[in-house]
Formats: C-alpha cells, sequence, structure tokens
C-alpha cells in the first residue's frame, strides 16, 4: 500500500508539472497582450484581456493548491479513488479554462487583418487552455492505475531524477534593480515559454539567445560570451541539473549567472540547484515583475563581479611590473628574501670573483654628441652587456657612467665563478665589436678582474641597492684603472684559478693604490 500511495504522489506531481507550462503560457501572453492593449487605450480589448489573465492566474492557484504534496501526504487528499479525485479538479478548472478559451476566441475573432501577432498570441492562449483540458482528462482516465494499467515508476521517472534539495523564494511586489541590457540566453525545450521569455526581455532592451535543449545550450556558450541564463530543468539531451553542473565545473563559465525557471517549485528541486551554484530559482509561471527584478539583480552582480575581475587583473599587470622593476635592480634570490620580510640583508662570501670594465674614449666622445644620443648608444652597449651576463650567469651590480660592474658567486655560490666572469669579459669584447659594426665607431674596453672574499647587501629604503664592500672590490676596480685598453687585466689570485684552463702574459709588476708593487697578467684573447 505505501509503494502504491507513493506512486499516485508522484505521477500527480508530474501531472502538477505538466499542468503548469501551458499556464505560464496563458500567464505570459495575456501579460504582453494587456500591456500593449494599455499602452494602445483599447478599453473593450483591455477589460477581456484583463479576464484571461484572472483566469490564468486562478488556474495557477488551483493548480497549486489541489495538487499540493503537502495535501497528500498529510491525507487531505483521498488517492484512493483517482477518478473522483481527477473529476474534481475538472470541476474546479472548467470555469477557468471555458473563460479562457471563449474570450481568446473572441478576441481572435474581432482582430483585424493587420493583428497578425495579436492574433497569433490568442491563439496560444487557446490552445493552451485546450492543452489543460486535455491534461484534466489524462489525470480521470488514471483511475485504470488502480488496477495496475499505468506503470507508476515510469511516469514518475523524470520527477525522481530532478528532485534535489532548500527554500522557497517569495515572489517580489516590487520591480527591484534596473540595470543596462545584457545578453541572456534562454534555455527551454518549449517553443512557447522560450517565445515568452524572448518578447519579454526583449522589451527590457536586452539581446537575447535560444537553445531548445542543455547540449545547444553549452554549444552556445562556448561559442558565444553572455550575460546570463535562463534555465529550465526538464529538457530532452541535458536537463538543466546536468547543465548547470557542467558550466560550474567549466573554468570558462563557471562565473556566467544561472537563473532556473522551472515548473519545478518543490523545495528539493529548489535547493538543489542553489548548492549546485544557480544563483535564483524562479518557479513558472513566472510574474514579469519578478522575471525583470530577478534578471537586474543577476545582471548588476554579474557587472561588479566582472569589474572585480578587471582590478583584480589590472592589479596582477602592476604586480608583475614591479616585479620585473624589483629584478631590475636586485637578484631574484635577495627580492624574494625582502618580500618575505627581511630587513636587513647581509652575507659573507669567501670567494667570488669582480669585474670592472670602462668604455675608452667615451668621457670624450659624449662632449661631441647630444645628451640624447648618449644615452641611446650606452643604453646599446650595457643592453648587449647585460645579454652576455645573463648567459654567463653572472650578476650586474651597477653601472656608474660607461663603467660597468658586474661579480660571479653572489647572492648564490657558484664554484665555477672566475670562469663566469673570463667568459664575460671575452664576450663583452665581441659585442663591442658588434657595436662597433653598426655604429660606425671604434669603441674599446678596459677590463680588469680580481677573486677574494665579500660581503654583500642591501642598502636603501625607498630606494633598493644590492652592492659589494671588501678589498677585493677595491683590486678589481684597480684591476680596470690600470689596465691596457682593448684587454683584460687579471689580480694574481685570478691567474691562481684559471692559468691552466686559458691563456695569460705576464705584464709585470705594476703600481696598485693601497696595495703598492703587484703582478698582473693580460688574458690572451
Amino acid at each position: 500500500m505505501t509503494e502504491d500511495r507513493g506512486a499516485r504522489e508522484a505521477f500527480l506531481a508530474s501531472k502538477r508539472h505538466e499542468l503548469r507550462t501551458p499556464i505560464n503560457a496563458i500567464i505570459g501572453y495575456s501579460e504582453m497582450l494587456l500591456e500593449d492593449a494599455e499602452d494602445a487605450e483599447d478599453r473593450d480589448r483591455v477589460s477581456d484581456l484583463k479576464k484571461i489573465l484572472q483566469a490564468g492566474r486562478s488556474l495557477l492557484r488551483k493548480v497549486n493548491d489541489f495538487l499540493d504534496p503537502e495535501l497528500f501526504e498529510s491525507g487531505e487528499v483521498d488517492l484512493s479513488d483517482m477518478e473522483a479525485f481527477g473529476e474534481r479538479i475538472h470541476l474546479e478548472l472548467r470555469n477557468d479554462t471555458n473563460t479562457v478559451i471563449g474570450y481568446s476566441e473572441m478576441l481572435i475573432d474581432e482582430a483585424g487583418g493587420d493583428e497578425e501577432e495579436s492574433i497569433s498570441d490568442l491563439s496560444r492562449i487557446r490552445d493552451s487552455a485546450t492543452r489543460i483540458v486535455e491534461l484534466i482528462g489524462g489525470i480521470i482516465g488514471s483511475a485504470e492505475v488502480m488496477s495496475g494499467a499505468v506503470d507508476f515508476d515510469a511516469a514518475s521517472h523524470s520527477v525522481t531524477e530532478i528532485e534535489g534539495a532548500a527554500a522557497t523564494l517569495q515572489h517580489l511586489d516590487a520591480p527591484g534593480v534596473e540595470s543596462d541590457p545584457g545578453r541572456i540566453l534562454v534555455v527551454d525545450d518549449n517553443e512557447m515559454n522560450r517565445d515568452i521569455l524572448t518578447r519579454r526581455l526583449q522589451r527590457q532592451g536586452h539581446t537575447v539567445g535560444l537553445a531548445s535543449n542543455g547540449r545547444e545550450a553549452l554549444d552556445q556558450l562556448h561559442e558565444e560570451q553572455f550575460d546570463l541564463v535562463l534555465l529550465d530543468i526538464l529538457m530532452p539531451e541535458l536537463d538543466g541539473f546536468q547543465v548547470l553542473e557542467r558550466m560550474k565545473a567549466d573554468h570558462k563559465l563557471r562565473n556566467v549567472p544561472v537563473i532556473v525557471l522551472s515548473a519545478l517549485d518543490n523545495l528539493e528541486s529548489i535547493v538543489r540547484c542553489i548548492e549546485m551554484g544557480a544563483d535564483d530559482y524562479v518557479s513558472k509561471p513566472f510574474h514579469a515583475v519578478v522575471l525583470r527584478a530577478r534578471v537586474s539583480a543577476s545582471l548588476e552582480k554579474k557587472r561588479l563581479r566582472d569589474r572585480e575581475q578587471e582590478y583584480l587583473r589590472e592589479l596582477a599587470i602592476e604586480r608583475e611590473k614591479s616585479e620585473s622593476l624589483l629584478l631590475n635592480v636586485l637578484p631574484a634570490p635577495i627580492a624574494e628574501r625582502l618580500k618575505r620580510g627581511e630587513r636587513t640583508i647581509a652575507d659573507q662570501f669567501t670567494e667570488v670573483t669582480i669585474l670592472f670594465s670602462d668604455v675608452v674614449g667615451f668621457t670624450a666622445m659624449s662632449s661631441r654628441i647630444t645628451p640624447a644620443q648618449l644615452v641611446d648608444r650606452l643604453g646599446d652597449i650595457f643592453q648587449r652587456f647585460d645579454a652576455v651576463a645573463a648567459d654567463c650567469g653572472v650578476e650586474k651590480i651597477k653601472t656608474i657612467g660607461d663603467a660597468y660592474f658586474a661579480v660571479a658567486g653572489v647572492p648564490e655560490a657558484k664554484p665555477d665563478h672566475a670562469e663566469r666572469v673570463v667568459e664575460l669579459a671575452l664576450g663583452m669584447r665581441r659585442a663591442l665589436r658588434r657595436y662597433n659594426s653598426r655604429a660606425d665607431d671604434s669603441l674599446e674596453i678596459r677590463i680588469g678582474i680580481n677573486t677574494g672574499p665579500v660581503v654583500a647587501g642591501v642598502i636603501g629604503t625607498a630606494k633598493f641597492a644590492y652592492d659589494l664592500w671588501g678589498d677585493a672590490v677595491n683590486v678589481a676596480s684597480r684591476m680596470e684603472s690600470t689596465g691596457v685598453p682593448g684587454r683584460t687585466q687579471v689580480s694574481p689570485s685570478t691567474y691562481a684559478k684559471l692559468r691552466e684552463k686559458y691563456e695569460f702574459e705576464s705584464r709585470g709588476e705594476i703600481e696598485v693604490k693601497g696595495k703598492g708593487k703587484m703582478q698582473t697578467y693580460l688574458l690572451v684573447e
């Protein structure tokens, strides 16, 4: 007995859903026709259309009341005699359906030849009322269920598939928030529902796309950009739940707002849609004011979300620019330490190799060219040196006028620091020769290299600078200043590390400020 009762309830729930679809058409088309008649100040037509609209709303109330699942569960409605139950519904709905059919046919007869659109809408209203009569007859005929002639499980299959879980959304009495027009995709397998929604939305200035099933809707969403989706639940191909699930799993579509429009108004279906990511749920037949308010609110939220995403993108771009500028000033590991909050960065390195270079004759040349030409030429040369330094894994510390200061072995120790710096020196000479060839110049560079211990750290708070300190830095600078134009001079410490790998020639002892006499060597290229 319990199984029979459950089957009857499921069967009647499906009939409730079926009845609400043509009622939705009656209310929707009559509302639009009434608006047009009021605009045209056609009093007779306004009066007749109001009667159709009132009858449609009465049908909706009665269907909701008589087929309320709570009445079945409480026992207020006796399901043991389905034939009697069907006859009761027929009697209760007969007057309203007759009103709709009678007035719609009368208005069709009175319509002129230039009112094709009105005649078409009135025909849809009449046909919807006729469809209600047919559905009521189906409920009466279901008395055969008592003898097992109807497969309840099959009849209720679609209903049980779409049940989910939450709370009923109240109808609004105010128009709500107005928003700018948007691109809206209407997804519904019922042609009249699509037509009513399209015309309603277009009257509000929106651009409308149409899909008759879930698969078609997903295809359109991937091909075109929409601001909002109005989604039915019961559809072929893919139902509304499946469409919603796939949209929320798709990175491209997950932020497109969805309002579910369905004749299914049970609590579980509403909650299930909201939990799956729907922004709103509106029961059919919908009130035009409610739909307008919900659409406007969803579009406004979409625009605010889009604006937020745009701000985040702009913020990310600015962050990337800041990161890039920081990395132009500081080595990447040092920049990371600063971002982690370290305030004092100072490290000691037992052995690194340092290079200083100077463009010979550039100062004299600067007096013969414009400042813009000077900056342009020096920038070209240093860009070439930077590229070579990056290839060799050598850290540029800074430039001072036309001098170039670089080191290998900081901020991370490298066992081959001396080889890297010598390769940088050789690469800088090749880069300058290419520059001279392009610019028709004959510039030379003087390079000095030294190996030894240093302290490296960051100075400054508003303007950061990564620098080196120690006697090894001073010696490297002296190797450059006392060197030979067009050659690379190295100190004894550098020579000792590389004499087995590169060819050097002894320059003999030279006077080095602060060091006295020092044996130095010139790299043979």
